[in-house]
């Protein structure tokens, strides 16, 4: 199979050529404008598929077209929301060289338009899909999940890029094109319509069991699914969709330029573009992590019921998200797969479990929370990931009610002077083996009181589900400190990491932050715990293991 990439040593375009490194038999046409950019890619390229680079101008398609005679062109060039007065020139020339076609378009309007060119599509035998990535397939995807357990009537969904991802210069002239500017949607059951990038929403992207993003301010986008998923979705009343990129600061500094843009009536902030472009590229600081979600409320059974779905991903496999829906399609076309015939934005292309073929290959991670406020605690904050813990860690947290479990536990503690003093202010119970403990769980304000008892030495904490910057995060107060920890589930093993700490609400140095490896497992049926509280300079402060059962 020969493919053609326009764009195809940019950022999506190389992405995807590096996503189908592992295919025989195939051949990819890098073009672009830039010959030297081209050859400089497929140099440098490492696969099996034999790359050719090209000097290719969408504005003269046609005669590459008829030279190659590729089985299938696509476009990973933008922006789509600037192709001029001819924005479909490509698709033309792809259905009368009978070529099929994919497209990275992100244009709302460019994606909805496609259709219009159903008719000779499938009179040529080829088939034509647009917006294929993640938005709008895959969250075209996920809606038609949570599709089969509600009528949904809202949703609201975003994508939080990492900040090392790196974004081209054309997407950035998209984003910044249309902030401030009309973007149109479904709003209290009617068209409307937005300001891109004028409006905010807070979200705490949290796969259940894993370590949550922070809680990020996403802004609206104009995106294809703000169109392309309404008429699937029949009582669909609302849609919005954001992006939150950080760092935060840049962020808000472009709302604020969109909020005047939509105030005054101030022309377009595309001139602006490069050195956004420029500024975001090199504020690449923080974790190396991002994701997506997806929420969506509705009814069931004539109950209003809310589910939303989070992805996360690692490290450098983020940013090849975008482009894992055409290296999907590809590869179910490989395996004799083809779409039908025919022009349509892509959004039935894929569904939810072609996806996580894909991502099960990564450290690409995703999961479904439903709200229940009758569950416990940790039932709570964990979601899903609560069923796969071992029975007794399930069995200690999963009531909400007055409890005390029993056992035997080793203690240690620090040696140093301000180790010694820091454990002593809250609490810790002297060094010890064979020290007989229980602890007594008391629901309070919302959340448990947990009071450990070690041989009459006693020492508290009150455990809660975190909110706004903590939100998805289990809060536990010692004294006047307040340390927000992440339950992150490891084989049979619960583990609660720290995230972020304050005194007395004020956010304390996060190079401050006391760790330590704590986790909780079940051994020949009892609930087994390992507690190890350190700090930087302190040291340890205190450890502690054992065993518990429950008991009256």
């Amino acid at each position: 199979m020969k493919i053609l990439i326009l764009g195809g040593y940019g950022v999506f375009g190389g992405r995807l050529a590096r996503l189908l490194a592992d295919l025989p038999g195939i051949e990819l046409l890098i073009c672009g404008r830039n010959l030297d950019a081209a050859t400089a890619f497929c140099a440098g390229y490492v696969g099996t598929p034999v790359l050719r680079p090209l000097r290719a101008d969408r504005h003269h398609i046609a005669p590459l077209l008829q030279a190659h005679r590729p089985d299938l062109l696509v476009d990973a060039s933008g922006p789509f929301q600037e192709y001029g007065e001819r924005p479909y020139r490509v698709i033309e020339a792809c259905i009368a060289a009978r070529i099929s076609y994919l497209d990275f378009a992100d244009a709302a309007d460019f994606v909805f338009g496609v259709a219009q060119f159903d008719a000779q599509a499938r009179e040529a035998g080829v088939f034509v899909l647009s917006g294929v990535s993640s938005f709008p397939v895959l969250t075209a995807a996920v809606l038609r999940h949570m599709a089969t357990r509600m009528t949904i009537v809202d949703v609201e969904g975003g994508i939080a890029p990492s900040p090392y991802a790196g974004i081209g210069l054309n997407v950035m002239r998209a984003v910044v094109g249309y902030a401030g500017a009309p973007v149109a949607l479904r709003r209290n059951g009617a068209a409307s319509h937005g300001r891109g990038l004028a409006e905010s929403r807070r979200f705490t992207i949290a796969v259940p069991g894993k370590v949550p993003l922070r809680n990020l301010r996403f802004s609206l986008v104009d995106v294809p699914d703000l169109q392309v998923i309404p008429p699937e979705h029949p009582r669909l009343t609302d849609i919005w969709i954001g992006a939150g990129p950080v760092p935060e600061v840049l962020h808000r500094v472009l709302n604020l330029l969109a909020k005047a843009r939509a105030r005054f009536g101030l022309p377009s902030l595309v001139p602006l573009s490069r050195l956004f472009y420029t500024v975001l590229n090199l504020m690449t600081f923080g974790e190396h992590r991002g994701g997506m979600y997806v929420r969506a409320s509705g009814v069931r059974d004539g109950v209003a019921v809310e589910q939303s779905w989070h992805l996360l991903a690692e490290g450098e496999d983020g940013p090849y998200i975008p482009s894992m829906a055409i290296e999907a399609v590809l590869r179910k076309l490989l395996a004799g797969e083809r779409p039908a015939d025919g022009a349509r934005p892509a959004t039935h292309a894929l569904e939810l479990a072609d996806y996580e073929a894909l991502f099960a290959r990564r450290s690409i991670f995703t999961g479904v929370r439903c709200e229940d406020p009758q569950a416990s605690l940790y039932a709570q904050l964990l979601g899903s990931a609560f069923a796969a813990l071992p029975a007794q860690v399930q069995a200690l947290h999963a009531a909400s009610t007055a409890r005390r479990w029993h056992g035997v536990a080793e203690v240690r503690r620090g040696r140093g002077l301000l180790s010694r003093l820091v454990g002593g202010l809250i609490g810790f119970p002297p060094a010890g083996v064979d020290v007989p403990v229980s602890v007594g769980f008391t629901p309070e304000r919302g959340g448990e009181r947990w009071t450990r008892d070690f041989a009459g030495r006693r020492f508290s904490s009150w455990q809660r589900r975190g909110q706004g910057g903590n939100a998805q995060l289990l809060v536990e107060r010692f004294g006047i400190i307040d340390v927000a920890l992440a339950l992150v589930v490891d084989g049979d093993r619960l583990h609660l990491v720290a995230r972020r700490w304050s005194c007395l609400g004020i956010p304390l140095p996060k190079t401050l932050l006391p760790g330590g490896r704590t986790f909780e497992t079940e051994r020949d049926g009892r609930f087994v715990f390992d507690v190890e509280i350190a700090a930087p300079v302190v040291g340890l402060i205190a450890g502690y293991r054992g065993s518990l059962v429950p008991g009256r």
